[in-house]
């Protein structure tokens, strides 16, 4: 009987000092981007998808982007019309490249969204060990959502 409480308390251990070790990571280890690029689509048929009645959802609402790490939105229009974004006009086949270099949060018109407006939040880079860890959160539970829906 002491043996099984001496495994389980071994393993209980572990799975302690295993989850330290990753908040400690999270917290401590810097922060790299693959890409300073976020890429967002209109897929080929948006237009007239929307114009037979369709609710469908191209863009989020909201992008969050990060200074230093994701902080270019870049848009490509693979529809057969036209795109308005902000005071651009997005031309089928063409691409538009939107740097940020202030953390705020920017409202833009946006024909390819159904709310016909889309909010970019950017935000510093993450400097301190508490900052890093709730970012990591952050972007880990964005892309859990994004597989989810």
């Amino acid at each position: 009987m002491k043996s099984l409480r001496r495994v389980w308390l071994l393993l209980l251990l572990m799975l302690a000092a295993c989850t330290l070790g990753a908040f400690g990571w999270a917290a401590l280890a810097p922060v790299y981007a693959v890409s300073r690029d976020e890429l967002f689509e209109i897929p080929k048929g948006t237009w007239a998808r929307r114009m037979a009645g369709d609710k469908l959802q191209i863009l989020p609402s909201e992008v969050r982007l990060t200074l230093g790490l994701n902080d270019v939105l870049l848009l490509k229009n693979l529809d057969d019309v036209p795109q308005v974004f902000g005071p651009v006009l997005i031309m089928p086949g063409q691409s538009f490249r939107l740097p940020f270099e202030v953390a705020s949060n920017y409202q833009f018109a946006c024909t390819a969204h159904a709310g016909g407006k889309m909010s970019v939040v950017v935000v510093p880079k993450p400097q301190t060990a508490w900052e890093r860890l709730q970012w990591r959160a952050a972007a880990a539970y964005a892309a859990l959502k994004n597989q989810l829906l």
